[in-house]
């Protein structure tokens, strides 16, 4: 009876101690939400989106119907009645802001319908990031449609209007839209034409989802293939707990705690201004994807998927790296899929500050060989020629197969981003090289501003800035693209792809070659003799 009585004290202890932390947390949490910038209209006011059974029962028309009565009253309710503290050139809700996005040539927040000039091959889907908006994959859209596909990006609810719409949303509306978008697209080209599905970091995850729904649902129209850029198939284990970050707001005196970043909103097409809410349904959306795919890998329902195409930064601190290929890839039958990962810059000029944790990198994703799928690194050495080379590991080999390519790493950029992949570098808003004609299209060329001061006294953080925004490597992507559209084309035969439209990314000197994997899956001139030994 006394270890009884012994035990239960000590548990009623350890339960007083996790409550008296909890409300010490929370009290703290209500005490900073009282300091730091105050919330603005846009972070107040909450555009009433279509819910997740309207968009169901809704189609294509009927939601860009929605949406510009959604604009309508975000003119009315935020521009209209901004105080004249917020009537300022960095303000996006500002009308005479040059960042303010109805003011462009094309709003890019809106959802959008990109048509082939002839009769279209096929069509795609294109699902942006979260607090992103259809801006993020008007690129890779442009690249389908030169290929006969029809593009339909479409603005995912609570994005692309005022950062509060991210306050009353969930990922269950997020797929919802997702499915309308796709009814859209095998209405536009009929049940016999190649349907692709294209998502960016969330949209990934939604990407994804739905393919997996498809497997199980004949409602649902099925995808010939996926393509994934940074996608967010795990975040970080603490996400799960954003929400409760968030309680102390149900008291309006605490209204702030409701969010974890207050910023400017300076970029005419994401939100800097980030609410709990939308880590709450990242995790949340992330937990369904996979306990949906150990489910179907259990009942060997994966090796119906279609082909799976992912673009990845090795060093990505928006979503995991591993959870992509531990969670997701490593689950696959072989059906083609491929990983293609940009490794980090082997020749930065700034290997003293680097963190010794970056070169490692790589070899601390990497799986176990042989694999299912298809691995690709694009990566450069240390030392030698500078080009950057393609190497391949094809599915069940345990020999890399290696190519130059006419590419290298700036030598200031020590690794790419969560946010890059999809970006070229000439890219107006956020390429680091935009073209002259282009540069101030969208008021602000975020890619190029490397300011040089004393801290505070710009409105942004310098993180903001230093996180490169376009992809060096774009040629490639865009290549690789090329290829993964033109073989299901060709096969129709419904178009013939024109010659200018491919690019090449191979050097011409230099010849395909093979080598073997070591125990950790690296061929040992990947690596140095310390990383491969550092490996797990």
């Amino acid at each position: 009876m006394e270890t009884r009585a012994r035990f239960a004290k000590i548990v009623w202890l350890g339960l007083l101690c996790v409550a008296a932390l909890s409300v010490l947390l929370l009290g703290l949490r209500a005490y900073n939400s009282r300091t730091g910038p105050p919330l603005e209209l846009w972070h107040t006011y909450v555009p009433q989106e279509l819910t997740a059974g309207q968009l169901d029962h809704s189609d294509w028309n009927a939601y860009l119907n929605r949406e510009d009565w959604l604009f309508q009253q975000v003119r009315r309710e935020v521009t209209d009645r901004l105080p004249a503290s917020a009537r300022v050139a960095s303000n996006r809700y500002f009308e005479k802001s040059p960042v303010y996005p109805p003011g462009f040539d094309h709003d890019w927040n809106r959802s959008y319908e990109m048509l082939p000039s002839g009769k279209p091959v096929g069509a795609v889907v294109l699902l942006h990031g979260l607090t992103d908006s259809p801006y993020s994959l008007r690129h890779i859209a442009r690249i389908y449609v030169a290929h006969g596909f029809v593009a339909i990006g479409i603005r995912l609810p609570g994005h692309g209007t005022v950062p509060a719409g991210l306050t009353d949303t969930d990922w269950v509306t997020w797929m919802a839209a997702t499915r309308l978008a796709m009814r859209e697209a095998a209405h536009r080209v009929g049940p016999d034409r190649p349907l692709h599905v294209v998502g960016f970091s969330n949209g990934g995850a939604l990407a994804m989802k739905y393919a997996l729904d498809s497997l199980e649902d004949r409602r649902l129209v099925r995808p010939q293939r996926i393509i994934l850029f940074s996608p967010m198939i795990g975040v970080t284990r603490y996400a799960r707990f954003a929400g409760l970050a968030s309680l102390p707001a149900l008291l309006p005196p605490f209204a702030k705690a409701a969010w974890l970043g207050i910023v400017p909103e300076f970029n005419p097409f994401k939100y800097n201004s980030f609410p709990v809410n939308g880590a709450t349904q990242s995790h949340r959306l992330t937990t369904a994807l996979q306990e949906e795919l150990i489910r179907l890998a259990r009942a060997d329902r994966l090796r119906a998927l279609p082909p799976v195409l992912t673009f990845q930064s090795v060093i990505d601190s928006t979503v995991s790296t591993r959870a992509i290929i531990a969670a997701m890839y490593a689950r696959f039958a072989s059906n083609g899929s491929e990983l293609v990962l940009f490794d980090v810059n082997r020749r930065a000029n700034i290997s003293q500050i680097l963190n010794p944790a970056s070169p490692l990198a790589l070899s601390r994703v990497m799986p176990r060989f042989p694999v299912a799928y298809r691995i690709t690194v694009i990566a450069n050495a240390a030392s030698g020629p500078e080009n950057m080379q393609e190497r391949v590991l094809e599915p069940g080999s345990l020999q890399w197969q290696t190519r130059a390519l006419d590419l290298v790493y700036p030598s200031q950029v020590f690794s790419l981003s969560h946010v890059a992949i999809p970006f070229p570098p000439d890219d107006p808003l956020y390429g680091a090289r935009p073209d002259e004609a282009s540069a101030s299209r969208y008021g602000v060329a975020l890619g190029t501003l490397v300011p040089r001061g004393e801290r505070g006294g710009l409105i942004l953080s310098l993180d903001t800035l230093f996180r490169i925004a376009s992809n060096p490597f774009f040629p490639y992507v865009s290549a690789r693209l090329d290829e993964t559209i033109s073989e299901p084309v060709r096969a129709s035969g419904a178009y013939s792809q024109s010659a200018d439209a491919r690019k090449t990314t191979e050097s011409a000197t230099a010849p395909e070659r093979s080598m073997p994997v070591n125990a950790d899956g690296l061929s040992d001139d990947l690596l140095t003799d310390d990383e491969v030994s550092a490996a797990p």
